[in-house]
């Protein structure tokens, strides 16, 4: 996900369990990062180059705290807000920037980066005025299959069509009413659903291939499960769903929850064997997918497929420091999101690490942090503990050890769907 805004350069690459390709394991001796090209403007998260990816991870970041209760500096807001164009779009980044300013004619936005800006201001509230020219601009922008294309114009892709649905939904629109043609955003997603009868039955392509094949894509498939749902990047938690359904056909416009049930189940099934997602470009060697895997239990999280989440987040939990160290602020919002809708997950400790103090210090320092209720925090441990089959005792005063059992209820963030 991190690297989405690149999405058109990468899907000429990109294969079964490839999706993000950069975000993909981090060398165990990487490479020093290049000099940025332009200064690094403040109130930005993150000391890397923002040509390509600005208004995204820092879109990103403000969602993350947002959603554990975190108020960002007024500053790093500002300048979201101050990349948005006079017409509504943003650009993945714009060096002249200004809330309301025309963007140079030769600058490029693009619906990734509008969308997930739209996301981030509408969640954070204040920015009315904003979100409205943002969606107004991304209603402007819809082909005529009723999907989105990274850049106006562009064919419609799995990743941008999900993006924008998730826009539009926190902007206030009833998404399968948004028709161009008489095509709905749930149908274009439909047109890149895998049959069930084939090869990878239920994953979703990026886009179709030269001869209308389609190739099942991880990145895409994980995007175009939160897109049917109607969520937003940041997913949510639900209750347990028994397990996978079996891939069916569905109506995109009628049923759209029934084509997500059939990526996640497909998303599971990839994950099965190694309990992640693996990048498989040509040329490299594969290595773990860092990025696409905690896409992917955002998105199983957000079907109700907890137990199948299970292991993947484990694997995650263990293994996401040196990624997430070397990618920078998207990175740890992706992994906010992870253990905001994974069950059992704690982003104030997340493999022993405090998410939110890691996000925090990519970038100005914020207004105020929320500090977890002690109760709430001492029941989500209990519950971790619980799924990992330990028992809860705590030692109290002299060494008297206490079996304690533990009631607590879990807490479900509702979907934020407008879907009639």
């Amino acid at each position: 996900m991190k690297y989405r805004h690149r999405a058109a350069a990468l899907a000429a690459t990109a294969v079964v369990l490839a999706g993000a390709g950069p975000a993909a394991a981090a060398s165990s001796s990487p490479a020093p990062s290049p000099t940025p090209s332009v200064a690094i403007p403040d109130g930005l998260y993150g000391t890397t180059d923002p040509t390509y990816d600005g208004v995204w991870r820092q879109s990103l970041a403000l969602l993350a705290q947002e959603s554990v209760g975190v108020t960002p500096a007024d500053k790093a807001v500002a300048w979201l807000a101050g990349q948005q164009c006079a017409n509504g779009a943003f650009a993945a980044f714009r060096a002249e920037a200004g809330a309301g300013k025309p963007c140079d004619a030769k600058l490029m936005v693009d619906t990734n980066s509008t969308a997930a800006a739209t996301q981030a201001l509408a969640a954070l509230g204040g920015h009315d005025a904003e979100v409205r020219k943002a969606v107004t601009w991304l209603k402007s922008v819809q082909n005529a299959d009723g999907g989105w294309g990274y850049t106006p114009g562009g064919a419609s892709d799995a990743n941008s069509t999900s993006v924008v649905v998730g826009a539009l939904a926190q902007g206030g629109e009833t998404v399968p009413n948004l028709r161009k043609g008489g095509k709905s955003p749930y149908d274009a997603l439909h047109a890149l659903a895998l049959p069930c009868d084939g090869k990878d039955g239920g994953a979703f392509a990026y886009q179709p291939g030269k001869k209308g094949e389609l190739a099942a894509n991880a990145d895409a498939t994980a995007a175009a499960v939160l897109g049917l749902l109607g969520e937003p990047l940041t997913g949510s938690r639900q209750d347990d769903s028994a397990s996978p359904a079996a891939c069916t056909a569905f109506d995109a416009s009628k049923e759209p929850e029934k084509g997500a049930a059939n990526g996640a189940g497909w998303l599971a099934e990839a994950m099965a064997k190694d309990g992640h997602l693996t990048s498989a470009l040509p040329g490299a060697e594969d290595q773990p997918d860092y990025g696409n895997t905690a896409d992917a239990i955002v998105a199983l999280s957000s079907s109700g497929l907890n137990d199948q989440a299970a292991a993947p987040l484990r694997w995650l939990e263990g293994n996401f420091a040196q990624w997430a160290k070397d990618s920078g602020p998207a990175a740890y919002a992706q992994l906010v999101f992870v253990a905001n809708a994974a069950r059992g997950a704690d982003a104030r400790d997340f493999g022993g690490q405090d998410l939110v103090e890691l996000l925090n210090a990519t970038g100005p320092a914020p207004k105020a942090v929320e500090k977890k209720d002690q109760s709430t925090a001492s029941a989500e441990k209990a519950e971790k503990k619980d799924d990992d089959g330990l028992s809860p005792a705590y030692t109290i005063g002299g060494g008297l050890l206490v079996g304690a059992a533990i009631g607590f209820v879990l807490m479900v963030r509702g979907r934020k769907r407008r879907q009639s």
